[in-house]
C-alpha cells in the first residue's frame, strides 16, 4: 500500500504564520511510512492465517482488500486496534433482517439497543451449508435465524488451529502472533500480531453484506460536497456484525472508511487537519491512564461533517484555517455533549461512553485560544503551564442549547470562526447569513460587562 500523502506537509510553505504548524505537521508525516510497513508486516502474517481458515473452511472468505484499513492506521497517531471483517460466504440478500424487540432476547444475554435478527427465509444458496453446520436458533412460530455466537466461536477454534498448523510449517516465526486477548465474552476475536519491531492489535469479526438501497440524506447538501458517487457507493451495501451472541448489528466500519477515502480526493488540507488532531488528542487530549478520551472515529465523524458544513474551496485553502473547521464543530459537539452519527444523525456517538466531557471541552477550547503551546512534541507530562483566558461570548456562543438540530449549519459555524479570527470567507452569502443568525441570538448570549 502507497504510504498516503501529506499534501500540506508536502507543499512549499509561503506563509511564515503557518510555519509552526506545517512544522508540527511534517513530523507527524515522517512517521506514516514506517507505520505502513508495520501494518504491511502484520497484515501478511494475518491473510496467511485466513487463506488457512479458508481452505479448512471455505464458508469464511479472505479480503484481500485492505486499503482502507491501512489508511486508517497510517492516519491514527495511537495504536488503536485494526478492525477486520472476514465476510461470510452467504447470500444476505436471501436473509430478511428483523428488528430485536425489547424483551425477546434469551435470558442472560443482555443485547445492544438497535441490534436485529438475521433470519433464513427459505433454503437458498449457500444457506443450508450455515444452517447445517453452524445451528440456527428458533425464533418463535418456526423463524430460524443465524446465530452470531455461534459463528464467532467456529472462526475463533479454526483460527487458533490455523495458528498452531502455520507454526507446525514454520510460517510463523516465534513471537509473531500471541492469542491472549481471544475472551469468550468479546464480541469480535483479538490477536496481536507482530509488525517488525511494532505490535499491531487485529479486532477480527465475521460479517454479513446484504445489498441496500443507498442512503439519501434528505435535506443535507452531502451529495454535492463529496466527490459525485461516493456517497451511493459508501452505503449500497449493509454491513452485519455481531453485536451480542443471538444478535447482530448493522457496521458503518468500512463505509465510513470509504467516505474518509473520498474526502482525500478533495482539495485542501483535509486528511492533514485531521493527523494533526490525533495526534493532539493522542498526547495532549487523553485521559488519565489513556481512558476517557475522544477515539479516532470522534475526529472521523468531525471530519466529515466538517467536510459536509464547510463545502467552499475558501475553507481548505491553509492548514490552520482547516483545523480551526475541525475544532469549532468539535467543541460544539463537547459543549452541547452530542456529537451526531454522519450516517445515523439520530445516534449520539457521546452516549454510552465513559468520557469525561467537561474536561475535554476544557482541554480542546484551551489549544483553540494558544495553539502555540501545544504545536510541540513532548513525553511524560504536558510542559505547558500558565493561564489563558478565553471570550466568554464564545463561550456562551459554544454552549448555547439546542433544540431540533438547530445550530448545526455553516452559518452558525462560520459565526463560531469568526470568534476565533479564522475566517477569512469572501462569500457575500455566507457573510449575510451569518450577521442575520448573530442578530438571531444575541440576545440569548449575556451581556459581558
Amino acid at each position: 500500500h502507497p504510504a498516503p500523502a501529506g499534501r500540506a506537509a508536502m507543499e512549499a510553505n509561503n506563509s511564515p504564520n503557518n510555519s509552526l504548524w506545517h512544522s508540527y505537521l511534517g513530523v507527524i508525516v515522517s512517521r506514516e511510512r514506517q507505520r505502513m510497513e508495520h501494518f504491511q508486516r502484520a497484515e501478511d502474517i494475518l491473510l496467511t492465517l485466513l487463506e488457512t481458515v479458508h481452505a479448512r473452511e471455505p464458508r469464511f472468505l479472505v479480503d484481500y482488500a485492505r486499503n482502507l484499513e491501512a489508511l486508517e492506521f497510517a492516519l491514527c497517531a495511537s495504536e488503536d486496534a485494526v478492525t477486520l471483517e472476514v465476510p461470510l460466504r452467504i447470500d444476505g440478500d436471501a436473509l430478511r433482517v428483523l428488528a430485536r424487540r425489547t424483551g425477546d432476547t434469551p435470558a442472560g444475554h443482555p443485547s445492544e439497543p438497535n441490534t436485529c435478527y438475521l433470519e433464513v427465509c427459505s433454503p437458498g444458496t449457500d444457506l443450508e451449508d450455515w444452517t447445517g453446520a453452524v445451528d440456527v436458533m428458533e425464533h418463535g412460530a418456526g423463524v430460524r435465524c443465524l446465530i452470531p455466537g455461534k459463528i464467532l466461536q467456529h472462526l475463533k477454534e479454526l483460527l487458533v488451529s490455523a495458528i498452531v498448523r502455520c507454526r507446525r510449517l514454520f510460517l510463523l516465526q516465534p513471537g509473531d502472533i500471541s492469542a491472549e486477548n481471544l475472551r469468550e465474552d468479546a464480541m469480535e476475536l483479538s490477536l496481536l500480531i507482530r509488525g517488525s519491531w511494532k505490535t499491531v492489535r487485529f479486532d477480527i469479526v465475521p460479517v454479513v453484506r446484504r445489498q441496500q438501497e443507498p442512503l439519501r440524506l434528505r435535506g443535507r447538501q452531502s451529495d454535492g460536497v463529496f466527490p459525485a458517487g461516493s456517497l451511493r457507493m459508501a452505503t449500497q451495501e449493509a454491513h452485519f456484525v455481531p453485536a451480542s451472541p443471538h444478535c447482530w448489528r448493522s457496521s458503518t466500519h468500512l463505509p465510513i472508511l470509504k467516505l474518509l477515502r473520498a474526502v482525500d480526493t478533495l482539495k485542501g488540507p483535509r486528511l492533514d487537519s485531521l493527523r494533526l488532531l490525533d495526534q493532539l488528542r493522542d498526547q495532549d487530549w487523553g485521559g488519565e491512564g489513556g481512558r476517557g478520551g475522544l477515539t479516532f472515529n470522534h475526529l472521523k465523524m468531525v471530519l466529515l461533517w466538517s467536510t459536509e458544513l464547510f463545502p467552499s474551496r475558501e475553507d481548505w485553502q491553509d492548514l490552520e484555517g482547516s483545523v480551526y473547521r475541525l475544532l469549532v464543530i468539535l467543541l460544539r459537539c463537547l459543549a452541547t455533549q452530542h456529537l451526531p452519527h454522519f450516517l445515523n444523525p439520530e445516534k449520539n456517538l457521546f452516549q454510552g461512553v465513559a468520557l469525561d466531557l467537561a474536561s475535554l471541552y476544557h482541554r480542546v477550547e484551551s489549544f483553540a485560544w494558544d495553539p502555540r503551546r501545544f504545536l510541540r512534541f513532548h513525553f511524560g507530562l504536558h510542559p505547558c503551564s500558565g493561564s489563558w483566558q478565553a471570550d466568554p461570548d464564545t463561550r456562551a456562543l459554544l454552549q448555547l442549547p439546542s433544540r431540533d438540530g438547530c445550530y448545526w449549519d455553516t452559518a452558525y459555524f462560520d459565526l463560531l470562526l469568526s470568534q476565533f479570527q479564522v475566517y477569512r470567507i469572501q462569500d457575500s452569502a455566507r457573510r449575510s447569513a451569518m450577521a442575520q443568525l448573530l442578530s438571531k441570538i444575541r440576545q440569548q448570549i449575556p451581556q459581558q460587562s
